[in-house]
């Protein structure tokens, strides 16, 4: 169905990858994976005809209907929710005049094969439209409550990538070229996504962090290096891609090392042969026999001879040694991928009482809360998921805690000696004009210090000195978590901590979180992160708070 064959791409001379084939068929779902700024985008846009190779051939059939969701969709400033979703489903009148039109042409030149296509997409939409597909994927993914009078550019961020999901389905395209669908969904909707793409008969290339998803969704993995600027395939979903990968680089060590082995023992017999060679010509030059001169210079000859013949042998060697290097067949080192060091720093004396509500109302409103009588506790050390369908209130919950607004009614008690720590969702107590090292000066003892502490969080080279606004949401996110870890705190409050950080950053913030001893609330709704860091789970919907011990 699509074919992609020896794709390359570079910008100003950087590479960014090469070489690079492979197919997608229907039916297939197919993850694309690799930390940020190896080219996923950047190849998901050639494939959608945004963007063009330097090398390379993307190749299908010519009535394919490809859809692309992009990042960061921006709907038209002045259309209604309504008018845009009407502009891509189609008017019913509208659509059948279209179609008898189509009709018309088609019957006068029967042989023209894009009139047939336009008639077929025609008629695929009407009958979409008939079925109430529309209003199922509305729902589906909790667009159907939103006011279709409602101006498209005050949508909220998730909306805004709900809409744009919903406008790429709506357009029933053979081909998905999906780049991070899953940003801003709940739980409820990410699992609606899953089954709609497990019904999905054509076939689909995601790019995506969430692990969980993966796992249900694609049965295929292609991981993009960026240190070889190259892709690899694996068979099966994230999971079954994870354990393939850690067997290769361990087979990739353990010939590495038993290499390392071999050239020791290589440069160890040649040490031990040029010695020997040596060895054999200081004899030959100090031996003192009897007899006539002749025999003298024979013997000497003779033993001149073979400490030649060693040095050859030992030259011989040193050439084997370097053929042995130079073969195709060496098992280079394998390659450590840069990733976050967080390392939290450990709170001093805790109380075993860490947080307490009693009665609280939280919300904007007097009168109508967002949700109300709730008494929680958090006890130290606990690490708490806060999660459920959006809009329902865990970043207003989370804000009170932190006391950026105040309870309806009710209160918050905050154990003795307790230092909140608090990472906000919208980037919102980031001073953009700043650079990471003015962020930070603060908290360290000279520029030395502040610019070794931030390499430990990937900022390297120039990004130091730029200025927030310059920086990726994901630099963004890193350069908050090192205020944050730099602050020293007793329990953090996270909204969507890893919403712009990669797989493998991630991995990385789970494995610091498992390290720090304070308590941990953090609102998320990516199921790999909550089954391994949650011990308790907060379900927050229809005003209340639910603890359960897994979702």
């Amino acid at each position: 169905m699509l074919t992609v064959s020896h794709l390359s791409k570079s910008y100003d001379f950087q590479k960014i990858f090469e070489n690079v084939s492979f197919s997608l068929n229907p039916g297939e779902r197919v993850g694309l994976v690799g930390p940020n700024g190896c080219g996923k985008t950047t190849l998901l846009r050639i494939l959608a005809g945004v963007d063009t190779p330097n090398a390379g051939l993307v190749s299908h059939t010519a009535d394919l209907r490809i859809g692309y969701l992009p990042q960061g969709f921006e709907p038209d400033t002045q259309a209604t929710v309504g008018e845009i979703i009407g502009g891509q489903a189609g008017q019913a009148a509208a659509l059948e005049a279209e179609l008898a039109a189509a009709a018309e042409a088609l019957a006068h030149t029967p042989d023209d094969p894009r009139l047939q296509t336009t008639f077929d997409d025609l008629l695929r939409r009407i009958q979409a439209a008939e079925t109430g597909r529309i209003a199922s994927i509305l729902s589906g993914l909790g667009l159907d409550e939103v006011d279709p009078d409602l101006p498209g550019r005050l949508l909220s961020g998730g909306q805004k990538t709900r809409l744009s999901l919903m406008l790429v389905l709506l357009g029933e395209p053979q081909i998905l070229l999906l780049d991070e669908p899953t940003n801003h969904l709940d739980i409820r909707m990410l699992e609606w996504l899953e089954d709609w793409l497990k019904a999905y008969p054509g076939g689909a290339l995601i790019v995506s962090h969430d692990r969980t998803f993966l796992d249900h969704t694609v049965t295929r993995i292609l991981d993009m290096d960026p240190q070889k600027t190259s892709l690899r395939e694996y068979t099966g979903n994230y999971s079954a891609y994870v354990e393939q990968r850690k067997a290769e680089i361990d087979r990739q060590w353990s010939a590495y090392r038993d290499q390392q082995l071999e050239i020791r023992r290589m440069q160890q017999d040649i040490a031990r042969v040029k010695a020997q060679a040596a060895y054999t010509e200081r004899q030959a030059s100090s031996i003192r026999i009897g007899g006539s001169e002749y025999k003298r210079k024979g013997y000497k000859s003779y033993q001149q001879g073979i400490a030649k013949k060693v040095a050859k042998k030992a030259k011989s060697r040193e050439r084997k040694l370097e053929h042995y290097l130079d073969a195709d067949e060496r098992v280079e080192r394998p390659q450590k991928t840069w990733s976050l060091k967080l390392e939290f720093g450990q709170p001093g004396h805790l109380s075993q009482a860490v947080i307490h509500t009693e009665d609280l109302a939280v919300g904007y409103v007097v009168g109508r809360p967002l949700l109300s009588g709730l008494r929680l506790d958090v006890r130290s050390g606990q690490r708490i998921a806060i999660t459920g369908p959006n809009g329902a209130g865990k970043t207003t919950l989370l804000r009170t805690i932190a006391g950026e607004i105040p309870p309806l009614s009710g209160e918050v008690r905050l154990g003795a000696s307790q230092r909140l720590g608090y990472l906000t969702q919208e980037q919102s107590d980031l001073d953009l004009a700043q650079t990471p090292v003015e962020a930070l000066q603060g908290y360290f003892r000279t520029q030395t210090e502040v610019r070794s502490f931030l390499a430990m969080f990937l900022f390297m080279g120039d990004e130091p000195l730029k200025s927030a606004r310059q920086l990726s949401y994901g630099q963004r996110t890193r350069l908050m978590l090192a205020r944050l870890i730099a602050q020293g705190c007793s329990c953090l409050l996270l909204d969507e901590p890893i919403n712009h950080l990669d797989i493998p950053s991630r991995t990385q913030f789970e494995q610091a979180i498992s390290t720090f001893e304070g308590a941990v609330l953090a609102v998320v709704h990516d199921r790999y992160f909550i089954e391994r860091f949650a011990e308790l789970v907060w379900w927050v919907e229809e005003g209340d708070v639910r603890i359960l011990d897994e979702i």
